[in-house]
């Protein structure tokens, strides 16, 4: 099933998401719907919330940066229940998009390494550091189960600036070549 994405404006993207166990109804079935509709929408990464579910849990292929980290090249996976931990490295610049905000693309300030817990499918626990473009997209992925976007990390100035665009995109009036709610 391909979800309709939640659009900048709606509340349940301001939600603090909530924990899951692994009797949660259809879990794999869910997991697999949130791949289809990332990949639909020409994403890499895409959070329950997005589409309507305040639960931790998020999914992400970063195959497409693998000409340029190789070690991207099967990193397809889905993070329950995730905590980062630890963020370390310098921050960096890197120009992000988000599903949730069709069009609107800012470059925004992150660190570049992570460490983190979660659970995979199977609900097998990992700890796992990630540095790069991994790092980056579990970052903005996991920002939507905190209740924030990407524009939240912009300075003052640029928050200011795009303002009106936001206002917009909340009144629906925006592009998506994907369905979205």
């Amino acid at each position: 099933m391909i979800y309709p994405i939640v659009v900048y404006g709606s509340p349940v993207l301001r939600a603090q998401s909530r924990d899951i166990d692994r009797d949660y109804p259809e879990l794999d079935k869910l997991i697999e719907d949130m791949f289809a509709t990332m990949y639909n929408a020409d994403g890499v990464g895409l959070a329950a919330p997005q589409i309507g579910k305040n639960i931790r849990l998020f999914v992400i292929d970063a195959t497409p940066w693998a000409d340029e980290e190789p070690s991207l090249k099967d990193f397809r996976k889905a993070f329950i229940n995730p905590q980062i931990y630890e963020r370390f490295g310098d921050e960096e610049l890197f120009n992000e998009g988000c599903l949730s905000l069709p069009g609107l693309h800012e470059d925004v300030l992150r660190p570049t390494g992570i460490r983190i817990r979660y659970f995979d499918e199977q609900f097998v626990e990992h700890d796992e550091q990630y540095e790069g473009h991994a790092a980056r997209v579990i970052q903005h992925e996991y920002d939507h189960l905190e209740g924030k976007v990407f524009t939240d990390r912009l300075t003052p100035l640029r928050r200011t600036l795009l303002k009106g665009k936001l206002q917009s995109m909340a009144k629906g009036k925006y592009r998506a070549s994907y369905k979205t709610r």
